[in-house]
């Protein structure tokens, strides 16, 4: 087989017309099934026999993956499907005639086995047959959700039932496999990615469609405006939806609703001066979007102090105001407890507790993260020490 692919590694494939070259994707395609099968029967019985075990190896998948650099992964991948056909030898000879596929034969072998085995073979091997015919019609995916509905073919009046409790279970699965992670490119951007279930998936993408739509970017940007492709399109609409979230439906955090801090100067608000805004987690911005956000946003002003606004409660409150909050961020731009760099979710500290005479305002506070101030601050095994810096360290008492 290797000798015959080399035979036709140079041969010319431009002369092909529309016709020749899509009948030959077909059989390729039908081809790699072929050779998936050949090569998950192989690897199956390499297992068996544990190749590999003369040098070292800790299993036959291993020693495949180290000896032709593929991964692990998928090394493993070969390994478990071939001991899997050896299970299904109706899936094993569709997939070794090029009539499915590999992925629908994961889709079919997966939704076979989570039948009760207590069916009986007979049942079980109808179920397999079925979802094989109806490869003849779907791709994998579509033939997942058949594979959901095999209740229907081996037991109809507990299909719905059934189904009902996969769904559920499904939805317990994701809500614990829910995960977002971002990490900061420093170059303006941040990348990240996250795991949601389906249904929140699905209503994100109602809503970045919605404001990604040419008829909103008409109305909002006015028209004329040039359509972006998918991804940006779909970028910047979730741009937009975080800055137009209402914050008054945000939870508070240490006193004061979760909304970032842009620090800028007058000067820079007018324009008599280009100056880049600070964000109260150390980030900047170009004097453009903290101008443009002044623009769309209420400014709160953080000159300290103002009469406007009492900064100083003295003993008369143990809680400090939000102004006094928003106050000591600005000032802190993040928790003070030395060694920390966190900026989101900070709290507002007594640095002479409020019980032991303490006041409520700013020289007396300091900005500390929920884990230094709940955890640390009040460990009586910790000693506390305000350095001239402004930073809090913490030291275990021997």
């Amino acid at each position: 087989m290797r000798d015959l692919a080399d035979s036709v590694a140079d041969a010319s494939v431009w002369s092909m017309d529309a016709a020749e070259a899509g009948a030959t994707l077909v059989e390729l395609t039908r081809l790699a099934a072929q050779v998936a099968e050949l090569q998950a029967r192989v690897a199956a019985h390499a297992d068996t026999i544990h190749v590999g075990q003369d040098v070292g190896a800790s299993s036959a998948a291993n020693w495949l993956a180290h000896t032709t650099k593929t991964t692990r992964a998928a090394a493993y991948g070969a390994v478990r499907l071939g001991h899997d056909l050896e299970q299904h030898p109706s899936t094993r000879e569709a997939l070794a005639a090029g009539e499915i596929d590999v992925e629908q034969a994961r889709v079919v072998i997966r939704w076979v086995d989570r039948l009760p085995t207590d069916l009986g073979p007979e049942t079980l091997a109808n179920a397999e047959a079925h979802l094989l015919a109806e490869a003849r019609h779907h791709d994998a995916k579509a033939l997942g959700r058949l594979g959901r509905r095999l209740w229907e073919v081996i037991a109809p009046e507990e299909a719905d039932a059934h189904e009902a409790d996969i769904l559920q279970r499904q939805e317990a699965a994701a809500l614990r496999a829910c995960s977002l992670t971002m990490a900061d490119d420093g170059d303006g951007t941040t990348r990240g990615r996250f795991v949601l279930p389906t249904y929140h998936a699905a209503a994100l993408k109602k809503i970045l469609m919605a404001l990604a739509a040419p008829k909103h970017l008409a109305a909002t940007q006015g028209p004329g405006i040039e359509r972006r492709p998918g991804p940006e399109a779909l970028g910047r609409a979730l741009c937009e939806l975080i800055e137009r979230y209402p914050v008054d439906r945000l939870p508070t955090t240490g006193g004061v609703n979760a909304t970032l801090l842009v620090v800028i100067d007058e000067d820079t608000l007018t324009g008599r001066l280009e100056k880049a805004g600070v964000l109260d987690t150390g980030d900047q911005i170009s004097p453009a979007m903290a101008r443009r956000l002044a623009c769309e946003a209420g400014i709160i002003p953080a000159v300290l102090g103002s009469a406007s606004v009492p900064l100083d409660l003295g003993r008369r409150s143990r809680y400090h105001t939000e102004h006094q909050r928003i106050a000591m961020f600005l000032r802190d731009r993040g928790c003070r407890a030395e060694g920390c760099d966190r900026t989101a979710g900070l709290h507002a500290h007594h640095q002479q507790h409020w019980t032991d005479g303490g006041h409520t305002n700013l020289t007396d506070s300091a900005s500390l993260c929920a884990w230094h101030h709940n955890t640390l601050i009040h460990d009586p095994t910790y000693d506390t020490t305000y350095l001239p810096t402004g930073k809090n360290r913490f030291h275990r008492r021997t």
